[in-house]
């Protein structure tokens, strides 16, 4: 549910950022606020807009959570956490801090998004491996590898937050509220440098046998209706994650994502086949029951497999 905050009162401010976010100590420059934020929340992660007319110093206790901040206009130009010293400034992203790590520093009148997602999101994505000693995967830098992921992470958070977090049809569905945080989680890992495995071990290759593969295949065949993961592939196997992602690629040349969706959009074609186009169902309800919230990347798998646009299946009788 969106909840929106605005005030010119510093007092209301700080009682709204220790209540909204963390323990904090804030101070204006001139004294005086003028303070806007629309909150986002969508399952485990949220993506708010925040408006600050001032110049403020702040210093937050751990968030317990992975937050980013991306400038639209202003600054900030000093933000710390472990002795690092990061600005950011419009067109960039950076990370705040570790989510257990507290942080201090300034924003000078800027408009910016803060965007914040649950620390396991990361180990849930990256692939990690359950019989190792657990470990969770963390940031190893808070700014990009490069310009081009800072710029790739900020066109996918921008999309998130203007055609998935604000449209009830996107929001209202259990899939969308799985696949959009781990789109984003995934694209962190792509943008920030990171302690995430880069491949399987000796024992996951051994694991990633055809048997594990028709295990994978037929819980995801079961499942593909219901919010899993590849944790959740991997433990129906008895296997690690990394395994069953080897499994994949070793034997059938795609993803284990990628086979999900393959089983998802078989399901939304097939539902496409049997709905009544004068009941007023569209494509975009459908592709968003089974996890798919951008119609035209939607669309454009559709007509890879079927050969012809979603709504043309759809219509095909009137």
């Amino acid at each position: 549910m969106t909840t929106v905050f605005s005030s010119s009162d510093l007092d209301e401010f700080h009682e709204f950022a220790r209540s909204g976010y963390a323990a904090c100590r804030i101070q204006a420059h001139p004294s005086g606020c003028r303070a806007l934020i629309v909150q986002n929340p969508l399952g485990p992660i949220r993506m708010d807009r925040i408006h600050l007319g001032f110049v403020m110093d702040y210093a937050f206790d751990p968030l317990g959570t992975l937050s980013l901040i991306s400038v639209k206009s202003g600054a900030i130009p000093h933000n710390v956490t472990e002795r690092v010293d990061t600005s950011c400034g419009p067109g960039e992203v950076i990370a705040l801090a570790q989510p257990d790590r507290p942080y201090s520093g300034r924003v000078s009148h800027a408009r910016y998004t803060y965007t914040s997602l649950e620390p396991s999101l990361l180990s849930q994505v990256a692939d990690t491996a359950p019989h190792r000693t657990p470990r969770p995967v963390r940031l190893s830098g808070y700014r990009p590898v490069s310009p081009a992921a800072g710029r790739h992470l900020l066109r996918t958070i921008a999309y998130l937050h203007d055609h998935v977090l604000t449209a009830p049809t996107f929001r209202d569905s259990p899939l969308i509220v799985s696949t959009a945080p781990q789109l984003l989680a995934a694209t962190v890992l792509s943008t920030f440098p990171n302690t995430a495995l880069p491949d399987p071990t000796i024992e996951d290759r051994h694991d990633s046998h055809p048997c594990t593969l028709r295990r994978a295949m037929a819980f995801i065949d079961d499942h593909a209706h219901e919010d899993i993961c590849a944790a959740d592939i991997a433990t129906s196997c008895h296997v690690t994650i990394r395994a069953v992602q080897y499994a994949f690629r070793r034997h059938l040349g795609t993803t284990l994502m990628g086979y999900l969706r393959q089983v998802r959009l078989q399901r939304a074609h097939q539902e496409l086949l049997a709905a009544d186009p004068t009941t007023g169902v569209t494509v975009t309800e459908i592709a968003a029951r089974w996890g798919f919230f951008h119609p035209g990347r939607f669309a454009h798998h559709y007509r890879t497999v079927y050969g012809c646009p979603p709504y043309r299946t759809l219509q095909r009788d009137t």
